[in-house]
């Protein structure tokens, strides 16, 4: 099943979701450096890697959902990317609780704020393996010509160039 929301040839939201994944993923990284090094920096910087992340995170929630949509009902696909989608949406839920609970002291959060934030990492880890089984396993978002030869994303199959100057 072809992308329906694609830029220069490539699906948009598997471009964007590295955005959300590594702010996120940094900003755990960056509160457990806090924890070993006693140093709240890492943890301030943590605040705003997660503010960037939800940004990042519902702008590729946009086109995840407009791919999503476009699955045929009652398929295994359709399903999966119910659970991807509402997985991610619960991962962004519980990043923004985070970054709620460190808005007054950004440096010095309460334990909740950690406690969402690294479960939010867990269930993130879970939902972007149900992302790569939509693409990788059931071929969503693949273009319909994908194989070891194909022409290059930015050719048609006629061989002449997508985009026309």
């Amino acid at each position: 099943m072809e992308s329906k929301a694609k830029f220069l040839g490539h699906p948009i939201h598997p471009i964007l979701i590295v955005f959300p994944l590594g702010l996120l993923g940094t900003a755990v990284v960056f509160d457990a450096i806090t924890h070993f090094s006693d140093d709240s920096r890492w943890t301030q910087m943590a605040f705003y890697m997660i503010g960037a992340g939800i940004v990042s995170g519902l702008l590729a929630a946009v086109f995840g959902a407009i791919d999503y949509f476009a699955i045929p009902a009652g398929t295994r696909a359709k399903r999966i990317g119910a659970l991807h989608g509402i997985g991610n949406v619960v991962v962004v839920l519980l990043f923004a609780a985070s970054w709620w609970q460190r808005w007054d002291t950004p440096s010095t959060p309460q334990t909740v704020a950690y406690v969402c934030s690294y479960v939010g990492f867990v269930l993130a880890l879970m939902t972007g393996w149900l992302g790569g089984e939509l693409v990788d396993r059931l071929g969503v978002g693949v273009d319909d010509g994908a194989h070891l030869n194909a022409h290059s994303s930015l050719r048609t199959t006629s061989g002449e160039p997508a985009l026309k100057h």
